[in-house]
């Protein structure tokens, strides 16, 4: 393709990955929703209590649909969840450090399921902070001039590149967020002269944020932290959708960065009771097993227990591939779908230590939560991760006490450590983990902790072995344990360039009624992320059933 022609397939892939930021037309739902008949006819079960399920679900209940969410664990929220130890002195939050929800099309779903004025919000004191080396960095709360000027009073020599990288990063965030809420009609009259109405969006169509960078910075350094974030969506610069992180990072700028008081376990939570209110069902410690299927239509969902609830339409808010592998028929869809499912990669997982203090820090400790960078650049940082090289890849530490006065109990502190980590690291420990064997498994999870608390207290916060009354950790076999995502994923599939925004794989799958709405669908993870695969699941189920 050249010039400015745009083919019918490029256009649909751009109006997909435009549509993290696209408005329900409830005059259109309203209409769709009056020709269905009796609403009792479309049994939904949702597969899944994550807040893409539970979003979805929440939409469907609102329409009067009888809906039944599966969870397997005994709370709902997967990864938007907290526990308790010590008898519940410390909650710990199990994902969540900052979000953009509160702003854009996310806030929006909050609202229009009635949920956004019950929800409590600290402001974090900046969107991000790093430190590679002896620099450390800010990227200041809605004010991405301040970020320009600081940015270019480290880095003189690249001061007009780095002005033209973040404000490219803002125009494509923009972009998406003016063309979203355009009337499908609107944007089909549009698509010849789309090249020329939304440059940006289309320029960064087949870009890297590598490809990205490249246009603007140079150096080393000031590439390092322009890019710092990339953690947060789990794959270094090379590899990372540019679209996706301008999307993303923008909206942080723009809109800042925010915590769900008192706990992310607060969102998932109101959701179910949206879901119940309107008279659906949260089932928790309910494990679906098998989606049945009839002349290539859902049929129902067959539990663990061996109940089976009738279904018109299946929501997988489980992982895309134990949906499709270990939930469905092996002849259900075609082999080229199969394989298409099986050549996107499960994104990376995690390891997080959560520690109680026994001691107040707040007031004492300047920051909230600092990223720190291994200085070997992203790339080889990424590499580590993969490896599970704990000794050196990068991490971020988080002091949940510095937002507001009361996160802990009086006299202590809530502290977590994250680094990012391949699977492989710990396949050697699945089989033993799985049948309960865990002394090998152990010993290497507490030399892990080890190494992270040491690292943590030569790098930010000496003495903190001191402090510590009581300590946890995870791994990515408990992010499987917990949630069940293949490999402990703690994003879906990688924003890879053959699966973001433009090429993701769609909610509607082959069978008829199975729908995906989950991090591992359209149009990825983190929670806003999740959140919209609820709302563009919902919309795809009234389209096909009105």
């Amino acid at each position: 393709m050249s010039g400015q022609q745009i083919s019918r397939r490029s256009f649909l892939s751009i109006t997909a990955m435009a549509g993290a930021a696209m408005a329900l037309d409830w005059n259109r739902i309203e209409a769709l929703a009056s020709g269905m008949g009796p609403k009792e006819d479309y049994p939904t079960v949702v597969i899944g209590a994550g807040l893409g399920g539970l979003c979805c679900a929440a939409y469907l209940a609102k329409q009067g649909i009888p809906v039944t969410v599966l969870e397997k664990h005994d709370i709902p929220g997967g990864y938007a969840t907290a526990f308790d130890r010590a008898g519940g002195k410390f909650s710990f939050e199990v994902s969540l450090e900052g979000t953009a929800i509160k702003g854009g099309a996310a806030g929006r779903m909050l609202r229009n399921l009635g949920i956004m004025d019950r929800l409590h919000w600290a402001a974090l004191p900046d969107v991000f902070r790093v430190k590679v080396g002896d620099r450390e960095i800010l990227f200041p709360q809605r004010d991405p001039e301040a970020f320009i000027r600081e940015m270019g009073k480290r880095f003189p020599q690249e001061a007009t590149g780095i002005r033209g990288f973040i404000q490219e990063v803002l125009d494509i965030c923009g972009e998406t967020y003016a063309y979203g809420p355009k009337s499908k009609f609107l944007k089909t009259l549009l698509k010849p002269i789309f090249p020329l109405q939304y440059p940006k969006m289309w320029a960064v169509r087949n870009k890297t944020l590598a490809n990205l960078l490249d246009a603007y910075v140079k150096d080393p350094e000031a590439r390092e932290v322009l890019s710092a974030m990339w953690p947060y969506y789990g794959l270094p610069p090379s590899k990372l959708s540019g679209f996706y992180y301008a999307v993303a990072t923008g909206g942080y700028l723009k809109n800042g960065s925010y915590y769900i008081k008192e706990r992310s376990q607060n969102l998932s939570d109101l959701l179910t009771e949206a879901i119940e209110r309107e008279g659906g069902k949260v089932c928790c410690e309910t494990e679906a097993k098998e989606i049945l299927i009839d002349q290539g239509a859902v049929k129902g969902v067959r539990t663990v227990a061996g109940d089976v609830l009738p279904a018109r339409a299946v929501v997988s808010n489980a992982s895309a591939l134990t949906t499709f592998q270990d939930m469905l028929p092996s002849n259900a869809v075609s082999e080229e779908y199969r394989q298409k499912l099986l050549s996107y990669r499960p994104s990376i997982s995690c390891f997080i230590v959560w520690l109680g203090l026994n001691r107040e820090l707040r007031g004492t400790v300047p920051w909230y939560a600092t990223g720190v960078r291994s200085g070997q650049g992203a790339e080889a940082d990424y590499r580590s991760c993969v490896k599970g090289e704990v000794e050196t890849c990068s991490f971020g530490v988080t002091l949940y006490d510095t937002l507001y006065k009361g996160y802990s109990s009086p006299g202590t502190s809530t502290l977590k450590i994250i680094c990012l980590s391949g699977y492989e690291p710990w396949r050697k420990f699945e089989a033993d983990y799985r049948a309960g064997n865990k002394g090998a498994y152990q010993t290497e999870k507490d030399r892990w902790t080890d190494i992270l608390i040491r690292r943590t207290e030569e790098h930010l916060i000496p003495g903190l072995r001191s402090m510590i009354e009581v300590k946890e950790a995870g791994t990515p076999l408990t992010c499987w344990r917990y949630t069940g995502n293949t490999q402990g994923a703690i994003y879906g599939f990688e924003q890879s360039m053959d699966n973001a925004f433009m090429n993701r794989i769609d909610n509607r799958t082959p069978v008829k009624g199975l729908y995906l709405s989950s991090a591992w669908g359209n149009p990825g993870g983190g929670y806003g992320g999740v959140l919209r695969a609820g709302e563009m699941t919902f919309q795809q189920i009234m389209e096909d059933w009105g």
